[in-house]
């Protein structure tokens, strides 16, 4: 039986999973990129994002990757409302949590595995608030950065997608996470973006 925290999720229209999580570190602006770039513009789910970036600097990322995608892509806000065919950024310096009402929260509380934000963080918010309706992707990085994090999702009922050895330019991360054993799909980065429209849009 749903709690009511549950009942006030947005659940979009023609959509099978409401929200996509993402993490990347090193040789991610281009990873996220090649994602983003080939998602249409009527993508039904919220998208949100942990780039590891240097915490004492602003971040051009949003920028950047607004340019390259059809789709809005905003440094993420304290109380921002998760939309479709929107791409949250986490900013420099500050973990990025997703609420049990669809809300965005901003933390500064303490390193995790000496990384803020954390996509461990993320993705674990986002496996207790969207559970089965959720999707943790995991690109290139060093380190083992949402490793805890898909687990979390997969205990849940969530979904996750994992970048392939072969086009990663860093395989730290994602290796770890195909280590533990949570991952469902292991993809070049040319193919998760047509996953990810199967699965959200399609429903398969």
């Amino acid at each position: 039986m749903a709690d009511n925290a549950e009942n006030n999720l947005p659940h979009f229209n023609n959509a099978a999973f409401d929200i996509v999580a993402m993490a990347a570190s090193a040789g991610g602006l281009n990873a996220l990129s090649a994602v983003l770039s080939t998602l249409p513009a009527d993508f039904t789910a919220a998208i949100a994002i942990v780039q590891h970036l240097a915490p004492r600097h602003p971040s051009l990322m949003a920028d950047i990757l607004d340019r390259r995608t059809a789709l809005q892509v905003k440094q993420a806000e304290e109380g921002d409302q998760l939309t479709p065919r929107t791409v949250y950024l986490a900013p420099p310096d500050h973990h990025l949590l997703v609420n049990c009402d669809g809300t965005l929260s901003l933390s500064q509380s303490e390193l995790v595995h000496f990384l803020r934000p954390s996509a461990d963080l993320l993705f674990e918010s986002v496996a207790d608030s969207y559970k089965n309706r959720a999707i943790a992707v995991v690109l290139t990085g060093t380190g083992n950065d949402g490793t805890m994090g898909v687990q979390a999702v997969k205990k849940k009922g969530g979904t996750v997608i994992v970048q392939d050895e072969n086009t990663a330019e860093f395989f730290g991360m994602p290796g770890s996470a195909i280590e533990s054993g949570n991952v469902d799909f292991i993809l070049p980065l040319n193919e998760i973006s047509p996953a990810l429209v199967s699965l959200v849009m399609h429903g398969v």
